[in-house]
């Protein structure tokens, strides 16, 4: 698959070398409006934006001062204006009419008896594949308070002047970073550039495979906060389409949240949008993916071994590396360890390195009660939601260390895994005896795992994690082979 950065990149020298930086559009002399502050605090950027590569036509017959002045209405911090034309259908145009509109809004918003909090003009950014200083001038006389810089596509000096010149006008950059060589060049511009001309993004979206990860952004918060300093303003970008989704990314510690197909294709939803980045507060959940997330680029899959019942059992299994353990809390199961067998082996627990889960099956029943308990104490870790449905799911079980398993007893694994996507969940657990995996998300793979077909499973899906239980067992339920255990882990994955 073709690099779609790349292509846009040509395509936009191409229409440079056309048509002028100006691509045609008559641009004023000297800008018209004072430059605003651009996410000074906790807010959401809502995106004018027609059409993007990965789904086409998005709202194809969007009026960009319309949506503007519904933006600034809705609560938005800022508005990011797609100049783009080829692949998202922009226009500097369109920025000139947006940038109208939200003064217009400002002036209407100023002589209202409505509250002073609606009287904040929204910052502007432009929002496209800059190349060089010269667009730095011709964003800022269009009336861009904000641009939008690629680590990716510019060179360490070109990025470095391209912010100088930003700052020049008062106006800040959002860097956008996603791998280490971009880190070192956001590293060149705050040696350049006074930090508060800097604004960080991290995109979700991989624009070479158009994959999206939500823990991505969470991956690099630390690391643009070594570069930056701990105040450093960061902004999550894309994937987020639900205010369940919003509430995940405003709980992670952002600045900042750019929405772009949601708030597009969406009117009803914005305020309810915005509202939940911005209310949110981080908690155990949050706390626990963001920990994890700088630990998923592995040179191979992250093991659980899952239905154990005896300590030395997890001893063992932890002695290996295994990642993760998991503890059977549901009635009617073999497994089941609720109970005097789980207080039992909790002394053991307290050396274990590997992350506890414990797996239940209805989270209204005592053991789930108990598995709540537990992980509120720091005795387990984490929540495996099996086979339950979102919205079944008590709100104390989201805010603590939680993921879903699913099966094909819920639906068929493609639609279920983009229901919980879309609830803003970062991974999930398939489990599947026949498996037919989904792998538009990041494969968490369960069902049936093997000595025989665990190294198949690994070189077919690709899997950041395999969860292995009656696989490492023999005749007995819930007593594991060492052996096993040690061939699994060993001879699959080393």
């Amino acid at each position: 698959m073709a690099d779609i950065l790349t292509t846009i990149v040509e395509k936009r020298k191409a229409d440079i070398e056309r048509l002028g930086l100006a691509f045609g559009f008559e641009i004023p002399e000297n800008r018209g409006r004072p430059v605003h502050p651009f996410l000074v605090k906790k807010g959401v950027i809502l995106e004018v934006k027609r059409a993007s590569p990965s789904k086409g036509e998005i709202a194809p017959n969007l009026n960009a001062a319309e949506t503007a002045h519904s933006y600034a209405a809705a609560g938005a911090s800022a508005i990011s204006c797609l100049t783009e034309g080829n692949y998202f259908k922009g226009s500097l145009k369109d920025l000139m009419e947006v940038c109208e509109a939200v003064d217009e809004y400002a002036e209407g918003a100023a002589g209202s008896s409505e509250s002073e909090s609606l009287c904040v003009v929204p910052a502007v950014l432009r929002k496209d594949f800059l190349l060089s200083a010269d667009e730095v001038d011709i964003s800022y006389r269009a009336g861009a308070d904000a641009i939008l810089l690629i680590a990716r596509i510019l060179e360490k000096p070109v990025i470095v002047e391209m912010a100088k010149a930003a700052a020049g006008y008062g106006m800040i950059c959002l860097v956008e970073v996603r791998s280490e060589a971009d880190l070192e060049k956001l590293s060149a511009v705050a040696a350049a550039v006074d930090s508060k001309y800097i604004v960080c993004g991290v995109n979700s979206r991989d624009l070479a495979t158009f994959k999206i990860d939500l823990l991505k952004p969470c991956a690099l918060l630390g690391k643009i906060r070594g570069v930056l300093g701990e105040d450093a303003r960061v902004v999550f970008e894309s994937g987020i389409r639900t205010p369940q989704a919003a509430r995940f990314a405003g709980s992670l510690g952002f600045t900042g949240m750019l929405l772009g197909e949601a708030a597009a294709k969406a009117p009803k939803l914005r305020e309810e949008l915005v509202r939940s980045f911005v209310n949110a507060v981080s908690n155990k959940n949050a706390e626990f993916w963001t920990k994890y997330s700088g630990n998923t680029e592995q040179y191979r899959p992250l093991i659980k071994i899952c239905g154990l019942t005896r300590a030395e059992d997890v001893m063992f299994a932890d002695s290996l590396g295994a990642d993760f353990v998991g503890f059977i809390f549901a009635s009617g199961f073999g497994r089941n360890i609720c109970g005097e067998k789980f207080e039992a082996i909790i002394p053991t627990l307290k050396n274990i390195r590997a992350k506890k889960v414990a797996v239940i099956t209805d989270a209204t029943s005592p053991e789930a009660e108990a598995a709540a308990r537990y992980v509120e104490q720091g005795i387990l870790d984490c929540i495996q939601l099996h086979g339950i449905e979102y919205s079944e799911v008590p709100e104390r079980f989201l805010s603590l260390p939680h993921y879903f398993a699913i099966t094909e007893k819920n639906g068929p694994l493609d639609k279920e895994a983009e229901k919980l996507f879309l609830m803003g969940e970062p991974r999930f657990l398939q489990d599947s005896k026949s498996q037919s995996y989904d792998i538009n998300h990041k494969l968490w793979l369960a069902g049936g795992v093997t000595l025989e077909n665990a190294a198949e499973l690994v070189a077919r899906f690709h899997p950041e994690l395999i969860d292995v239980s009656s696989g490492v067992e023999d005749d007995e339920i819930g007593i594991k082979n060492h052996d096993k255990i040690r061939r699994i882990i060993y001879d699959t994955f080393s």
